[in-house]
């Protein structure tokens, strides 16, 4: 199996895999009777697309070895910005099994059947959840696939994963508003 390594190869075979819209689970339904939920789906389309691109640029145009600083712990910290500027959470999770670290790990029983959903082959999952301060959240969880060989520098467990499959995902909360 090949996988793409150019910059418009890894790009385009990402938004080939993350796919736009057949993947989001609303129905017309839910689209006409809660527009707030829908506005909710639609940030999180948003935010997938743009941590997942800056994941991939980050790791071709700056990942050559091992030592150096990795797309994931990239995204980790600017996950953890966003979440301490209020604005939404959203964690990497280790799908494959073999985490990197152990804090990558599924948590709660969303993130664990999350990841049992991605890995069967479901391409998005969510749910609607009470929040801490009894606001409504969006619960919503996107796989995450091996898009370049790049990836294999710090995960060798990856090399011989078919193309396509989750080996993690990222799992979102926010506000439904």
């Amino acid at each position: 199996m090949s996988r793409r390594t150019s910059m418009g190869g890894v790009v385009g075979g990402l938004l080939l895999v993350l796919g736009a819209g057949a993947w989001w689970g609303a129905t017309a339904e839910d689209q006409t009777t809660d527009p707030a939920l829908e506005r909710t789906r639609r940030q999180v389309r948003m935010l997938d697309d743009l941590y997942k691109t800056a994941v991939v640029l980050i790791t071709d145009k700056y990942v050559h070895t091992e030592s150096d600083f990795s797309a994931g712990s990239a995204a980790n910290a600017l996950f953890a910005a966003m979440r301490k500027k209020g604005w939404h959470d959203v964690r990497l999770l280790d799908a494959s099994g073999q985490p990197f670290l152990e804090k990558n790990l599924p948590r709660d029983e969303f993130e664990k059947a999350a990841t049992k959903a991605l890995v069967g082959g479901e391409t998005y999952y969510e749910q609607v959840v009470k929040g801490d301060n009894g606001t409504r959240e969006l619960r919503a969880a996107t796989p995450v696939p091996v898009v370049s060989e790049k990836c294999t520098i710090c995960h060798d467990n990856y090399k011989d994963v078919p193309a396509g499959q989750a080996i993690g995902l990222l799992s979102y909360r926010l506000k439904v508003e």
